[in-house]
């Protein structure tokens, strides 16, 4: 894990990054995902690489869609970049290079004004907008219909410097306040406490950005029989892990700044199977040499793989 956060936030890397450039095309940013995935010793069938990528898209997607404000886009990437710091708390240097770049992008973007931050979002949204792939996890959270688009939430904070809705005021030609008039919301708004915060260290406040998978959710598990009950999903399993770092290698590869050694002798990798049988992911795999993956993926949203 350090080699590859190192790799990332190098200064070169970081250079390049921050140059002004054209927004990636959809063609564009598939081919650079599929070359991350098939340039280690992972290795992922197209039917796999098809749901990781759909869960990348749609999960960002929802991030940039429920900014309160166009301006929270930075706090998601802060919360983006918190997450990597607690990988290497324990690394000085490494750190340093993180905090780098942190500083870099307050610098950037801090001074950006609100139409610019709004002409940002709504570029990321453009192209996000024909894309309305169902994942799982935001299905069972009632975030996502069945139709893939997200649910917009009608109850909670409201944006930061906004007022809670349900109150009308009537000024007159002299800008003074003549009348007011209060009318009921269909939601429950509440004014939030704090702004989150924008500088290198600080509570975010906005969640959105954090791990989603972090967060203990119930799921449905077989008893006795065909009856199912509901149970409380394990927590997250924060324990090392001795291939994370060959999994994460391919990234440091590509960006040249880590060479990354080949299995030899007997060592064959190993294969990363997104499915829940290998019958289901061969199924999968012919499907879509048919040309047919979505309308598998839309059946097993539907009905469930044990359905199918």
């Amino acid at each position: 894990m350090n080699d590859i956060i190192t790799t990332m936030f190098n200064k070169k890397f970081m250079d390049e990054l921050f140059k002004p450039q054209d927004l990636y095309s959809k063609k564009a940013l598939r081919t650079v995902y599929d070359r991350l995935a098939h340039a280690s010793i992972m290795r992922l069938n197209q039917a796999s690489m098809d749901k990781l990528y759909d869960l990348m898209t749609m999960a960002f997607k929802y991030q940039v869609l429920l900014c309160p404000r166009p301006r929270d886009i930075l706090l998601v990437t802060f919360n983006h970049l918190d997450a990597i710091k607690d990988f290497i708390s324990d690394s000085p240097g490494i750190l340093n290079q993180v905090d780098e770049t942190f500083r870099r992008l307050i610098e950037t973007y801090n001074c950006l004004s609100d139409g610019e931050f709004q002409l940002i979002r709504q570029t990321l949204l453009i192209f996000f907008q024909d894309m309305h792939i169902r994942v799982s996890i935001f299905l069972k959270d009632k975030v996502q219909n069945s139709n893939g688009r997200f649910v917009l939430p009608i109850s909670g904070p409201v944006p930061w410097g906004t007022e809670v809705p349900g109150l009308i005021r009537m000024f007159n030609h002299k800008g003074v306040e003549v009348r007011r008039t209060e009318f009921t919301t269909a939601g429950n708004y509440v004014t939030p406490q704090r702004e989150g915060s924008f500088e290198l260290y600080g509570d975010r406040v906005l969640k959105l950005g954090t791990n989603m998978y972090s967060v203990t959710r119930p799921v449905e598990t077989h008893m006795s029989g065909s009856s199912k009950n509901l149970a409380s999903q394990a927590k997250e399993n924060i324990a090392p892990n001795p291939l994370a770092k060959e999994e994460l290698n391919f990234l440091a590869r590509l960006l040249g700044g880590l060479d990354i050694q080949k299995p030899t002798g007997g060592e064959t990798g190993f294969r990363l199977n997104l499915f829940t049988t290998d019958e289901e992911e061969e199924y999968a795999g012919v499907l879509h040499g048919l040309g047919l993956g979505r309308l598998w993926g839309a059946l097993e949203a539907k009905a469930g793989p044990e359905q199918l």
